[in-house]
């Protein structure tokens, strides 16, 4: 078995009155990489500032690379990269300085640090912007120097709280590469994204949290096929009443029937061979169908299901398309105090 590289234990913290965390507990096997999900204010950050020694947690433990984050926090931060959502960069200073000042801070000397920005600079495609003053960088462009300067020291254990929001689609792909070819050389991952798509591509497992606990631990796999969110459709030739009668056994659940009368559509299990049985009952009943359809489970899906909250410009299977309390959404106030705290 992998060694745990990442460990939260029982973490509870608590801002005044409102809880940000209420017991999370979650581990990461090294190489692997962990996705944590959940709405905005639902505890996400807070954790990772708890393991990356910026917090400490009213209750419970945290270990990185073996280390207890608590007793240790200097020798924690040795093993680590940290990228937050605000990138910690100097705007008066070239790329190339900002990378070279990083790793003379981090105890590199002047040429290894400078020989090391220059192959990242490359990695990220911000070669020809090295001698540029980061003002003048675009948002995406600070991004990934941002996240190039977690990479400086080659850290065994990375934490990157929502990487690549803001960038643009070939960035964003660029960055996917760079996290697989590091996993593939054996460096542990934490992940927070706003991206769904983003932990169905990258993530091993996930980990979904919602007002401070944890709802939800998988595989992506796992996790669909739990959210019992996949769907069928099925559209009949003429309009025919007893057709939801006729599939409700077999998918095990309320059949809804569109106003013509000619679409049938439920919720399913993920289970082999179902198109082709609803098929053969129709068929036996003197139903004809023109098409049949299953829809398998996105993670847009899973965690609509598990939280209650939709994901913006996602259609939940209703028509109607859900532009808030998604990860993009609303919190409920834990949100605006992790931030606070990011600040302080």
């Amino acid at each position: 078995m992998a060694d745990t590289m990442i460990e939260a234990d029982g973490l509870f913290k608590s801002y005044g009155e409102t809880r940000a965390l209420a017991g999370v507990s979650f581990s990461v096997p090294a190489g692997s990489v962990l996705g944590l999900l959940g709405p905005n204010g639902a505890g996400k950050t807070t954790a990772v500032r708890i393991l990356t020694t910026l917090a400490l947690p009213d209750a419970g433990q945290a270990r990185v690379a073996g280390i207890d984050v608590l007793a240790h926090p200097a020798a924690v931060r040795r093993q680590i990269g940290v990228a937050a959502q605000d990138a910690t960069l100097d705007g008066l200073l070239t790329g190339r300085q900002n990378l070279v000042l990083v790793g003379e801070l981090s105890g590199m000397r002047t040429g290894q640090a400078r020989t090391r920005a220059a192959e990242l600079l490359e990695l990220f495609e911000l070669a020809d912007a090295a001698d540029r003053v980061v003002k003048g960088y675009s948002g995406g462009m600070r991004r990934r120097l941002d996240l190039a300067a977690s990479l400086l020291m080659r850290p065994p254990v990375l934490f990157l709280d929502e990487p690549t929001t803001g960038l643009d689609p070939v960035s964003r792909q660029r960055v996917w590469e760079v996290i697989r070819d590091l996993t593939g050389s054996g460096v542990t991952l934490l992940l927070t994204t706003q991206y769904l798509d983003e932990a169905d591509a990258l993530a091993d497992r996930i980990v979904v949290v919602n007002h401070g606990q944890v709802i939800a631990d998988g595989t992506p796999r796992e996790l669909k096929e739990r959210s019992r969110s996949a769907h069928v459709e099925v559209t009949l030739a003429e309009p025919e009443p007893g057709a939801a009668g006729v599939i409700a056994p077999l998918v095990g659940g309320r059949v809804s029937v569109s106003a013509h009368g000619l679409r049938l559509s439920a919720a399913v299990d993920t289970a082999p061979g179902l198109a082709t049985a609803l098929v053969r009952a129709l068929d036996q009943a003197g139903m004809l169908v023109d098409n049949i359809e299953v829809r398998q489970p996105s993670l847009d899906d899973v965690f609509f299901a598990l939280t209650g909250a939709n994901v913006p410009g996602h259609d939940n299977g209703s028509g109607a398309t859900g532009t808030s309390a998604g990860l993009g959404g609303p919190g409920a106030g834990v949100a605006e105090l992790e931030s606070e705290g990011a600040q302080a």
